[in-house]
Parts: structure tokens; sequence; C-alpha cells
């Protein structure tokens, strides 16, 4: 997991190599005695953590075009790439337990990683090492919530204040809370569990056009509000309907 990089390979070595697992690449030089300090207690550190994270060394008398295009200004310098980008970064020799923490903040817990399994059990096993893992209870929810245990759904989502996912999971518990789910919400809720945002975002104008209940209203709004965080800010669907419950607000 450790290996030196140059500028025919960087691509190939960093930037793609980072979108399967993270890459930290340490700018170092021969001359440079800090770099004899950082060199080891880096790869000691890479090497601890059992192919979970890679260590690129670059040589920048060797590469200083690379070297240049990063703003490499002093030596040495730690750049960590995640998904082909600069996720994280410093500079001189820090201490070992600095190197720790600054790999523990690219390198996914036991907890993340039971997360991202994304099943019943792993989901609970991941809360019970973190109880405060936004990605797992949000995942567990919207299990309980496809089942219809919205009662321990809303009592697993509500605490997470700010999250707007989790709110608009526990808006959505709370309008099935309410009785029977309207046949337009449970469409619009189905879709939303089987990926189709627009089928589940249709549904939801139309539902909350149609809501006299300024309470209930306000919850169509969080559930639409937790699939926009879903979809991305950016998103071309989060932008258009953003628009029209604005529109449909007024």
């Amino acid at each position: 997991m450790i290996s030196d990089v140059s500028e025919a390979n960087f691509m190939d070595e960093v930037v793609e190599r980072s979108r399967e697992l993270p890459v930290v690449v340490d700018f170092w030089a021969e001359w440079c005695g800090p770099c004899r300090q950082l060199g080891p207690a880096l790869e000691a550190a890479v090497q601890k953590r059992a192919g979970k994270v890679a260590l690129a060394k670059v040589d920048t008398d060797a590469n200083q075009a690379l070297a240049q295009s990063f703003d490499i200004r002093g030596i040495p310098a730690v750049k960590a790439f995640r998904d082909g980008q600069v996720v994280a970064e410093f500079t001189g020799a820090i201490p070992p337990a600095q190197i720790e923490r600054f790999l523990d903040e690219l390198v996914p817990s036991p907890a993340d990683e039971l997360a991202a399994a994304g099943d019943e059990a792993s989901l609970r096993q991941a809360l019970a090492l973190d109880p405060s893992h936004r990605g797992a209870a949000a995942g567990l929810g919207r299990i309980l919530l496809g089942r219809g245990d919205t009662g321990e759904a809303l009592e697993l989502l509500e605490p997470l204040r700010g999250d707007f996912l989790a709110e608009g999971l526990a808006a959505r518990a709370k309008l099935a809370s309410d009785g029977e789910t309207e046949p337009g919400l449970a469409g619009a809720f189905d879709a939303w569990d089987a990926g189709d945002y627009e089928t589940a975002l249709e549904g939801l104008q139309e539902a909350i056009g149609e809501e006299a209940d300024p309470d209930r209203r306000d919850l169509i709004r969080q559930a639409m509000v937790g699939i926009f965080a879903e979809l991305g800010a950016d998103h071309e669907l989060a932008r258009e309907h953003r628009r029209r419950l604005a529109a449909a607000l007024n």
C-alpha cells in the first residue's frame, strides 16, 4: 500500500485509485530533514490500517512540474485524496499522534463500514458501536418505515435535528402515524423507497397542493426537503421541485 509515484503514473496511482480507497500523497525530497522524520512515521501509520488507505510518495526534485501543479511551497507536504479530489492536507513534520488523527478522519470507522452494508442487522450493529451515527440511523429508519414500524422509526430519527434527510424521514413517520396514509402519499413514499425520485416528488407536490391542514403541509414539505438532501442541492430534480415547492407554499 506504499509506492513511489511520478508524473507518469500519478493519475492512475493517486487520482483514479482514490475512487476505491483514500490515497495519501507525501511530497518529499532527499535533502529535507523533516521529510526523513515524517516519512517513516507516516508509513508506519498507513501499514497499521491494513489496506484501508494507500500512501504515494512523490520526490519533488524528480517531479517538479507535479509539485508545482499542487502549489507545493514547503516540504514535507501531505495531501489526502478521495474520489479524485484533495480532501485534507498538512505541511511539516507533525507528531505521530497527529498523523493518527489525520488518517482516522480518512479511513472509515467500523461503524461506517457496517452502515455502508445497508442491511438491518449491520445498521443496528453500527448504531450499537456509535449511537450518534446519522447514516446508520437514517438507513435503519427507512427500513422500519418500509415495513410500517413508524413508532420505532420516529424514536430513532426524531433526535437527529439538523439532518435534512433524517428530518424528512421523521416527517414521513409522523404522516403515517396520523392514521392510514393517503394513497397519494403512500405512492410517493413507495416511489422514494424504490429510488424513483421524480415520481415521489410529483406525488408530494400534488399532495401538498391538496392538503389544507398547515401542520400536515409542513410535514410534507419536510419530506420533500429530505429527498432534496438525498439527491444533492445541485441535482436538476431538486432545483426544479424547490422552485415549485416555494410557489406552492406562497
